[in-house]
């Protein structure tokens, strides 16, 4: 394993992540479909009988597995990595839907699997060797650089106006303003965790970075941006149907968590522009194939009454639904 790179290792443990949250909607799924046939009320309306079925956890073990995998990849892989790969665990759960839950997969779909699979690849060829920093010293002085002090600066300055101004006057009604503050929060969380994730792994490797102040730093930073991110979720989720929430929520937390990484850790630089462009290709692919998955997605009855669950505003506090957004947030962490 010595010879072995860290984009490698970011790239594995991110595909192994993609498999275990894929593989958690399911049994997650397949828990809250048992709980709701044995009990007679399902967790959309209430019931949490599903705390007691078995392969309910099993799906909360596997997406804890996985999203500890993907914590760990992001201190080894560069953002434009590791991020865009979370849509395969829309692929896994897709597929085993269809097997294990005999869920139809439509041609779209299908070709959203492909279009995801061959942007990935894509990013894969052309991602960037990232430079793992020594210290914290080291990511302090990449997040105090001037071109990165912007990024925050416009970033806190966007989100309090959101907040402070259009929240009142458009958050029940524009998507985006929920969106977009969870979007510019999440991207500063990832490159927060990432700082964090640097300073555990160099702890673990004989040097303490926590007696440093620039650890607790990024620390409560993290903590910060996400309690932001929930509660601003949750704001959305409870306003807009999901089928619209999580496209647009991946597409604007990748693309600002790429763009946050790539200012701070300078994940291009170094790289030509036929390199630069394939990766944004390859992402815009990915991107493309995340939204045919949705878009497609098959839709549930409620209660038997041939309402689209998907459409009605009550499921979307379905626990798989709003495990997939909070998982791609992450996805970061999602």
């Amino acid at each position: 394993m010595g010879n072995v790179s860290d984009n490698t290792r970011g790239l594995v443990l991110a595909m192994l992540s993609s498999l275990f949250i894929g593989a958690s909607f399911i049994f997650k799924k397949m828990g809250l479909k048992r709980a709701a046939a044995t009990s007679g009320t399902s967790a959309g309306v209430g019931g949490y009988t599903y705390l007691l079925e078995p392969l309910w956890w099993t799906g909360m073990t596997t997406m804890i597995v996985g999203e500890a995998a993907n914590f760990v990849a992001y201190i080894y892989a560069p953002a434009i990595l590791v991020t865009p790969l979370g849509a395969l665990s829309i692929i896994v759960s897709a597929v085993l839907a269809h097997f294990m839950l005999k869920e139809q997969l439509r041609q779209m779909s299908l070709l959203g699997c492909v279009s995801c699979i061959a942007g990935s690849v894509v990013i894969v060829i052309h991602a960037p060797q990232e430079h793992t920093p020594n210290s914290v010293q080291e990511i302090w002085t990449l997040a105090t650089q001037p071109a990165f002090l912007i990024y925050v600066v416009a970033a806190v300055s966007i989100m309090l106006t959101l907040v402070c101004h259009f929240e009142p006057l458009y958050g029940q009604s524009n998507i985006l303003v929920y969106l977009g503050i969870c979007s510019l929060a999440g991207s500063l969380t990832v490159v927060s965790i990432k700082a964090i994730g640097i300073a555990i792994k160099l702890t673990l490797e004989g040097i303490n970075q926590f007696e440093y102040l620039q650890t607790w730093v990024f620390l409560v930073v993290a903590i910060t941006c996400v309690i932001s991110q929930l509660n601003y979720l949750n704001k959305a989720l409870d306003t807009f149907n999901t089928a619209i929430v999580s496209p647009i929520y991946y597409v604007m937390f990748t693309t600002l968590t790429i763009v946050a990484s790539a200012i701070m850790f300078k994940d291009w630089s170094g790289q030509d522009a036929t390199s630069i462009a394939s990766e944004i290709c390859g992402f815009i692919t990915v991107l493309s194939g995340t939204i045919m998955l949705h878009s497609t997605r098959e839709p549930e009855t409620v209660n038997g009454s041939g309402s689209i669950a998907w459409y009605n505003r009550e499921s979307i506090k379905d626990i798989e639904d709003a495990h997939f957004i909070l998982l791609h947030s992450s996805d970061y962490f999602e």
